[in-house]
């Protein structure tokens, strides 16, 4: 066992994380605009261009996000109606970085405009909203990459072929875990600077302007899933691609508000997903930072893996009698080899690494889960979306 866990180090350290492609050609560069310029938004306008692509076009309905926007890329048209940049000559490709409630409107016009798109996760507000989307792009011929790095990273591969060459046995149980000690009253104060909140609400229910509804929109059920499929879109795609499993085939959930007053999302909660070999317990909790961040841990009869932000480790049964890791990787997960990865499709027209099937599957738990917990019940897949 020794032996082969320095063969493994000694490859994986040979083997660079993340290695950018050839830039972009002054006659071939990429172009492309962003909508929506929060904090999400405008990280990513600033690894797009770190890697080779040029901004030509922001959007907002936000004036002060725009602003930011603009000092990363003066050059921009800036727009408030993403209509209007999507119809602005000379766009290769989209950001769409804005909240959830928007995602599927904001994806078909992209691709009615005939734009590549580069959309945040979730993929979808509902698993209605999943099915149309996937219906839509595989109607079209645009590459689509939902925003879903760990798809793209090195470790995260040497993880699963581990797994794939059977280290840990026949898996039964795995917990996928987020801990950050963040949560607090949401801030109702006036918003600085111009808004357009009707264009903010689009298809949401229409009401009065609320700034802690648009500063934190992702805990409240009008225009996003909450932490559930924020964070859970993560996990529990790695959840289903480790163990070849598809979506659950149900949910349970219980949650509360506890820090974040407010907010109608939880802070705190724990679902458990049913899949056909073994069961996910997924859980969250933002009012303490023990084992701070992400983690998911894969429980098998020959071993278990741990997997967080800084690697993994894999432990051989019994634990007790083994408490040495048999493989360690140390490696960061880096949001430019999922960039790459879109450039490189757009360059090849062959599919990314997540494409919206994908996105689709690693949302419906957290859909499920969300369903189960406002209703106080176990809801079953294919009740809520039949085939």
């Amino acid at each position: 066992m020794e032996t082969n866990r320095r063969k493994f180090l000694a490859s994986l350290a040979a083997a660079p994380m993340f290695v950018p492609r050839k830039a972009w050609g002054a006659n071939d560069r990429l172009t492309y605009g962003v909508i929506a310029t929060g904090g999400r938004g405008r990280y990513l306008n600033r690894k797009f261009q770190e890697l080779g692509a040029q901004c030509v076009a922001l959007c907002d309905v936000y004036e002060p996000y725009l602003e930011l926007a603009k000092k990363d890329s003066p050059q921009a048209k800036t727009y408030v109606d993403y209509h209007d940049l999507l119809a602005q000559p000379g766009i290769d490709a989209v950001i769409l970085a804005g909240p959830d409630h928007h995602h599927c409107p904001m994806l078909l016009a992209a691709l009615k405009a005939r734009k590549d798109v580069y959309a945040e996760k979730p993929l979808s507000y509902s698993l209605q909203e999943s099915r149309i989307m996937v219906e839509a792009v595989r109607a079209s011929d645009r590459i689509v990459q939902i925003g879903m790095q760990r798809r793209s990273a090195p470790v995260i591969h040497h993880a699963k072929k581990l797994i794939d060459e059977g280290v840990l046995g026949r898996i039964t149980l795995v917990k996928p875990q987020w801990h950050w000690n963040t949560s607090a009253p949401l801030d109702n104060s006036p918003l600085p600077g111009k808004l357009d909140w009707d264009r903010f609400l689009g298809p949401a229910p229409k009401r009065a302007l609320e700034p802690m509804r648009f500063r934190r929109w992702r805990v409240f059920k009008d225009y996003a899933g909450g932490n559930m499929t924020d964070q859970g879109t993560h996990l529990m795609d790695v959840v289903q691609w480790f163990t070849n499993s598809g979506p659950p085939i149900s949910a349970v959930c219980q949650g509360f508000v506890a820090k974040m007053e407010g907010a109608e999302h939880p802070d705190v909660f724990s679902a458990v997903f049913e899949y056909k070999n073994f069961i996910a317990t997924w859980t969250l909790d933002y009012c303490n930072a023990y084992q701070n961040g992400w983690s998911i841990t894969f429980m098998g009869d020959q071993g278990t893996m741990l997997l967080d932000e800084e690697g993994f480790k894999v432990w051989a049964e019994p634990w007790h009698k083994n408490p040495e890791p048999i493989f360690v990787a140390r490696a960061p997960v880096p949001i430019e080899a999922h960039i790459q990865n879109f450039f490189d499709c757009i360059r090849t027209r062959k599919q990314p690494t997540c494409t919206v099937e994908i996105a689709a599957d690693a949302v419906a738990g957290p859909h499920l889960a969300n369903i189960a917990l406002f209703e106080g019940r176990k809801v079953k897949l294919a009740e809520v979306l039949p085939t």
